[in-house]
């Protein structure tokens, strides 16, 4: 039976009234009639009330006890994680033409604070990307007199390859499906295009492009300005089992448009990132790198006009603008393109911009006094916000005749040392990161603040949850802070993608349900339960569901392969038409980074999706009398996705659909006689998924039936179903697929792995 908290006394106010009326005749018999409004009455219930008062306060002392009980387990809640993004800033005013550097931590508002994350060097200039894409064969065949005409006025050697400037991520927007920068163009590069504000008048320009040239080249300063490059790789689902391991940079270069020999020849200076500064790991992830810039007197741009530039646009020049305003504002050119001697075919990205910067949902605090010690043993002192950064947090205790002095924060203040003068004398406190509380030591584990000493929050940062995940263009205002502390003029932010990863501090009913499975896993993956349940508290990653397939390899689809564990694991998504939820690479990467800190070092583990076999369905069923004929086939098809449907509440069990387990018809027959209005089931017939066409499954089971075969790590996908009152369909090839958009086609794509 459930261990279920007592209740010291179950008398509520109306049964404390009860008692004390039947109390009367004893006490007081000639009060004959204790009616409503009696002035007695009144004492019996004011008195009822204050019973029933504090029967509530001793009712919760078992709650109390149990919670005290949970605290000494020394298990904390999870704190709240902070969404992240990247955004481009630029000058609200034209007006404009300097260079700013803006320290970290420039506060941005929305439905939730943001910060920015690193130091960002803010340019006068705008950027615009291109590429000189490829003409499709038809467009080539209809211009290839022009192209040879081409060809003989600019005296090439050789094939021509024409090609058409085309601008990519228009606006600052970003690609939702990516483009390939380099497999799309002529060139394999990806042209940005640095131009100056537009200046009030045609005749100003070239003043305005001055300044703008003197910013980018740092002026007078002395040091190179450097050019913040914001770099969003386009997300790819990976294929079956693919092992996705932490990305490899990609080896490419940097490289800006400066004048050559003769007064159009083009040449180009590289640009390497300054150390340490590239987030993006090598364009391999979402991130900022920074390119220091070279002297103004060497950035140039050739012109576009092809009266004084007769090779404008041709072989190795950048790609021609054709607008003359943006031609007019143009002050010189970046090139991105595969390092030489490197065989790099394809960079598919969903944005680039320049001005960018990381940001995160936290706010930072800095030099608050939390309170005064009394010298006593384990002291707690409040910080201002729950949800800390621990890695962020800095706290300093005041000394006689030292002033602050900075103290280490520790995991557990019993396990600082085993030599006990060592933890004596420890400067060190634990955090609850959670509830934002610290505590400090007793004196034997750790030594307590000193009397009337105050303790003071350096630094710190806080925040996060999921009202951090914002779509692309919730952000528009920024505060920010020169590096010399003045503050910054007024600046615009551009978001040209959503936030992501934030999420919600742990509940107290969630750890109760997760503190039995950690106090037998311990933080360590040894069973399959152990590997299930902390998958699915991975931090960051709405996990879905988990099954655990132990020995089992998946590149090579074979079990009974020592000290091999495959984790296979689906993102969170509402029961709804196809597709079925499929992981991408963050997701995989996070899931397995969570698992592969906790398991034995001779554990070779992988996390995996699983494979989705194509499934169609055609239904048949005669219905009751008195039911809506439109209403009964819309629940059927609707118990049909339900069931089948990968995720709780789907499957048998509402666990999903078993893993491996084959769809059978008799199964999908007892699923739909149970809903209302159904007489009976005049057929079900299964299709399995050939190229672009769907095939009947055979009937060469024993009783006639037919059956989807699934190995076991594959699921079934339902692409297309139809219910429909008679006999079930034979064909459905020539029938509308209800889940499918009617300019659009379903193709399933399948999930991943990780090593």
């Amino acid at each position: 039976m459930p261990i279920l908290p007592p209740s010291l006394d179950d008398r509520r106010f109306d049964d404390l009234v009860e008692d004390l009326i039947a109390r009367i005749p004893a006490h007081t018999p000639e009060w004959t009639n204790p009616r409503l409004g009696d002035p007695g009455r009144t004492l019996i219930e004011l008195f009822a009330w204050l019973g029933d008062t504090l029967l509530y306060r001793a009712n919760l002392i078992p709650e109390r006890q149990r919670l005290v009980f949970l605290k000494l387990l020394g298990i904390r809640l999870k704190p709240a994680q902070p969404a992240q993004g990247l955004v481009a800033l630029s000058y609200a005013q034209p007006t404009e033409l300097g260079a700013i550097t803006i320290r970290p931590g420039a506060r941005i508002a929305g439905n939730a604070p943001f910060e920015t994350l690193d130091e960002t060097t803010l340019l006068p200039v705008s950027a615009e990307a291109y590429i000189k894409r490829n003409l499709s064969d038809t467009d080539a065949a209809r211009m290839g007199d022009v192209i040879q005409g081409l060809t003989r006025i600019h005296r090439i050697n050789g094939q021509a390859v024409a090609y058409e400037t085309s601008a990519v991520f228009s606006g600052g927007r970003a690609e939702a499906e990516g483009v390939d920068v380099f497999a799309a163009s002529a060139d394999r590069a990806l042209w940005i295009a640095l131009l100056a504000p537009l200046a009030p008048s045609a005749a100003e320009q070239p003043g305005v492009n001055d300044a703008a040239r003197l910013a980018l080249g740092g002026g007078d300063s002395g040091a190179p300005s450097l050019l913040s490059v914001g770099v969003v790789p386009a997300l790819e689902l990976p294929e079956l089992f693919e092992q996705v391991e932490t990305p490899a940079p990609i080896p490419v270069l940097w490289e800006m448009t400066t004048r050559g020999r003769s007064a159009n020849a083009t040449d180009y200076l590289t640009l390497e990132p300054l150390p340490g500064s590239d987030t993006t790991k090598g364009l391999s992830r979402p991130g900022v790198l920074r390119l220091p810039l070279p002297d103004e007197s060497f950035i140039w741009a050739p012109s576009n006009d092809v009266g004084v530039n007769p090779r404008a646009g041709v072989g190795d020049t950048p790609p021609r603008l054709d607008d003359a305003g943006k031609a007019a504002r143009l002050l010189a050119w970046l090139r991105l393109r595969p390092q030489p001697g490197q065989q790099v075919g394809n960079l598919p990205l969903a944005w680039v911009g320049i001005n960018a910067t990381g940001i995160d949902q936290r706010q930072t605090l800095a030099g608050r006094v939390l309170g005064v010690s009394t010298g006593a043993a384990d002291q707690e002192f409040q910080l201002p916000m729950g949800s800390v950064d621990a890695n962020s947090l800095s706290i300093e205790v005041e000394e006689a005749g030292r002033g602050y002095q900075a103290w280490h924060q520790v995991d557990d203040l019993s396990a600082i040392s085993a030599d006990p003068n060592v933890a004596r004398d420890a400067r060190a406190y634990q955090l609850d990161a959670e509830a934002g509380s610290l505590r400090f030591g007793d004196g034997v584990r750790g030594r307590p603040p000193e009397r009337q000493m105050r303790v003071r929050l350096a630094s710190g940062r806080f925040g996060g949850g999921r009202a951090g995940n914002v779509a692309a263009g919730s952000l528009a205002e920024i505060a920010a802070t020169r590096i010399d502390g003045r503050p910054a003029p007024a600046l615009k932010v551009l978001q040209p993608l959503a936030t992501t990863g934030g999420d919600d501090a742990e509940t107290l009913a969630l750890a109760e349900r997760r503190i039995p499975a950690m106090l037998r896993h311990r933080d360590r993956a040894v069973t399959a339960l152990d590997y299930q349940r902390l998958a699915m508290d991975t931090p960051g990653a709405e996990v879905g569901r988990v099954e655990v397939l132990p020995r089992f390899k998946p590149r090579d689809r074979r079990f009974d392969v020592p000290g091999v564990v495959s984790v296979l694991a689906l993102p969170r998504q509402t029961l709804s038409g196809p597709p079925n939820p499929r992981p991408d690479r963050p997701f995989i990467e996070r899931v397995f980074s969570h698992l592969s800190a906790r398991t034995p070092l001779s554990t070779e583990l992988y996390v995996i999706g699983c494979e989705y076999v194509p499934l169609g369905l055609a239904v048949g069923v005669a219905l009751r009398d008195g039911f809506a004929r439109d209403k009964v086939l819309f629940d059927v098809r609707e118990a049909l996705k339900r069931m089948l449907w990968p995720l709780p509440p789907g499957g048998l069990e509402e666990k999903g659909w078993p893993l491996g387990r084959s769809v059978r018809e008799r199964e999908l027959e007892v699923d739909i006689s149970r809903v209302s209005g159904v007489l009976e089931v005049s057929g079900i017939n299964l299709f399995a998924r050939n190229d672009d066409n769907w095939n009947l499954l055979t009937r060469a089971t024993p009783d006639g039936t037919q059956t989807l075969a699934l190995t076991p790590w594959q699921l079934p996908e339902l692409l297309s179903l139809v219910v429909v009152d008679g006999a079930a369909p034979a064909n459905l090839d020539s029938l509308p697929n209800p889940f499918a958009h009617s300019n659009a086609v379903a193709v399933p794509v399948v999930p991943a792995l990780c090593t």
